[in-house]
């Protein structure tokens, strides 16, 4: 405590400012790795959020291959992702504006492969043999039905194409994946009202010399219980992939016309498909697979021996892992920790080293103002444990008084279908180096803990996930690590709806924040798109069977429930979740007489991209919480206009 000024928890002055967290920072995603050459996407706050093709090649130099007002960026699902594919340094990607393909030779301004009909691309294999591109179409042509799916093949040497169909009939496809002798094509496919984490299938077939059509198709594995994730074949022809068959999602190998298991291990190899383009394992060679995955909310990294099944630990510094991809000894992927930020790194296979080729932000903050994490199990309902990351207060220049308990702040992560990682994350560092303790909820239905973890959240959406943050905040409580007179709540878009029930049908929290929060889950059945519409037949029920149930469900028709202060932040252009949701809640609890704020931002949509309002949200957040909580800013922010305060 030496030399540590004494101020309460919430009140600490910190270097981790709402300025800091807008400057300079870049999303990364969609890697890919050609040879030697390595690309990504970088995700541009600066440039109105535009995904930008870069490429880095081994004498460490970089290159931006997008060329003005292009956006590499596909629509399919809505959420994308896999929009692009490289092979001997062409580039085949989706411009977003238009969801064309266009192909772009080296030095070239790329040229459209596809015809301007309202039809979306991703998820490209290149089959250079017969110069076509196998990729999944999604047909929006008729506007008054739904969105037609289907996996199809696209002539490289043409400038108009629409594809020409492979397969269909299924509502989804995904992942196809050509063999290394060019003679079959393999994919993912599965059916309303399964997500890909329910029920997917596994199917192989031969493809003709011209590319344009399939023969003997073979269904490998899969179906409406089993989740098939990351088809793969070896470099001699196997066909590898991963399935939850037995809880977790785990290697096998169709080898010789049957399924084997490679390795048996309680974590998990896969991940929840929200988007395309997902890799957790790539061949190092025939008989060893570079793999990441996840036990307790962190992510490792392995080589898994095909032959034995033996799983050998790799150490990096990194638990959060994605997009990885092995190629002449290296493998590269986007890793980070609670202390380093998103980064593109390279790994020498033989070696160990890391390499940083490219990090999501270049700002710096000392160690000692950073919270480090800790993965916690806690008891919840019907005996059973949930999940979650705690972060403690943390600040090198500041103590509390003795005795004095921090404010916890739950947080809900959206999805609901995902998980929380551990990646430095400088909105919740934010929070811990001002005095509050964190704790973010991997709840009943995350992703990260096996299929069955997964499935407590079927027809309990809005119970298990509120009853784990609750009961996460009661444990932290009796643990003394958190006041219980203090206690908040927030989320975004799914994990505002949780936050929404907490504070409606619950009273432990006393204050909470909701941004673009679902209050009327009946709504979001009724409008959503094609990939989501039913999604909450698992979570709730089948509608309009069910609408009672959902009724029941949605906080918006009980708003005389809610006596605990709230404030809302909502975009006035908000498709998903309109902005009558939160403008009904804000004028239920003013007229009641419990304290509310209501913060809208007229140019934004579902999830905030302006870096201003980003900025004004998390400053008017924590305002909110002085006045509720009672202790004063280190800093001044701009004041947020609190109703019946």
């Amino acid at each position: 405590m030496s030399g540590k000024k004494i101020a309460p928890y919430g009140s600490w002055k910190s270097p981790i400012s709402s300025d800091l967290i807008v400057a300079g920072s870049i999303g990364l995603s969609q890697l890919v790795v050609d040879g030697n050459a390595v690309y990504w996407t970088e995700g541009r706050p600066s440039e109105n959020g535009r995904n930008a093709l870069v490429k880095w090649t081994p004498d460490n130099s970089f290159e931006e291959l997008s060329a003005a007002g292009f956006n590499v960026r596909s629509r399919v699902h809505e959420y994308g992702g896999g929009a692009y594919a490289v092979y001997d340094d062409v580039i085949y990607f989706t411009n977003f504006v238009d969801q064309r393909l266009y192909i772009q030779y080296p030095h070239s301004e790329p040229e459209p492969l596809t015809t301007s009909e309202p039809l979306r691309f991703t998820d490209g294999t290149v089959d250079p043999q017969r110069g076509r591109l196998f990729c999944i179409r999604e047909d929006h042509t008729d506007p008054n039905s739904e969105a037609k799916n289907s996996l199809v093949s696209v002539n490289l040497d043409s400038h108009n194409e629409s594809g020409s169909v492979l397969a269909s009939g299924y509502s989804f496809y995904a992942s196809p994946r050509l063999s290394p002798n060019g003679r079959q094509l393999a994919w993912l496919s599965w059916n309303h009202p399964n997500m890909p984490w329910d029920g997917t299938e596994l199917w192989v077939a031969d493809l003709d010399e011209t590319g344009t059509s399939l023969s003997n198709l073979t269904k490998v594995a899969g179906g409406p219980n089993e989740s098939i994730f990351q088809p793969e074949w070896s470099p001699t022809g196997d066909l590898y992939f991963v399935s939850d068959r037995t809880d977790w999602w785990n290697f096998y190998c169709w080898c010789n016309g049957k399924i084997q298991a490679v390795h048996m291990k309680d974590a998990e190899f896969g991940r929840p498909q929200w988007i395309f383009g997902m890799s957790t394992y790539s061949f190092e060679r025939p008989d060893s697979i570079i793999c990441t995955f996840t036990q307790n909310g962190l992510w490792h990294l392995a080589r898994l021996n095909t032959e034995t099944g033996r799983l050998t630990r790799l150490d990096t510094p990194y638990t959060a892992i994605s997009d990885l991809h092995v190629s002449n000894g290296y493998a590269y992927f986007i890793g980070g920790s609670a202390t380093r930020p998103n980064a593109i790194v390279q790994l020498n296979l033989k070696t160990n080293e890391t390499q940083v080729l490219r990090q999501s932000t270049d700002l710096t903050v000392d160690t000692a103002y950073l919270s480090v994490p800790e993965a916690i199990e806690f008891p919840t309902e019907n005996d059973l444990t949930a999940h979650a990351i705690y972060y403690p207060p943390q600040n090198r220049d500041f103590a509390a008084p003795e005795g004095e308990r921090p404010p916890l702040l739950v947080i809900s992560h959206g999805g609901p279908t995902s998980a929380t990682q551990t990646t430095l994350n400088l909105g919740t560092q934010y929070w811990t180096s001002r005095g509050f303790a964190v704790l973010d909820v991997n709840y009943g239905g995350s992703t990260g803990y096996g299929r069955s973890y997964r499935q407590r959240l079927n027809g309990q959406w809005g119970i298990v996930d509120v009853q784990d943050c609750i009961n996460g905040a009661k444990y932290l409580v009796t643990q003394g690590l958190a006041d219980g007179d203090r206690l908040a709540i927030r989320g975004g878009s799914a994990g505002g709806y949780t936050t929404l029930c907490a504070l409606t049908f619950h009273d432990t929290f006393s204050a909470g924040a909701s941004f673009f929060g679902v209050s009327d889950v009946e709504a979001l059945a009724k409008e959503t798109h094609k990939f989501e519409s039913r999604y909450l037949d698992s979570m709730i029920g089948p509608y309009p069977e069910a609408k009672q149930l959902y009724e029941e469900r949605s906080p918006i028709h009980f708003t005389d429930q809610i006596n605990c202060p709230l404030i809302l932040f909502q975009g006035l252009e908000d498709k998903v979740v309109p902005p009558n949701q939160a403008e009904k809640m804000f004028e239920a609890l003013k007229a009641k007489g419990i304290p509310v704020a209501y913060v809208a931002f007229p140019n934004e949509q579902h999830g905030f991209r302006s870096a201003e309002n980003i900025k004004r949200a998390l400053d008017g957040e924590l305002y909110f919480y002085g006045k509720i909580f009672d202790f004063e800013l280190a800093d001044a922010v701009k004041p947020v206009e609190i109703e019946n305060l």
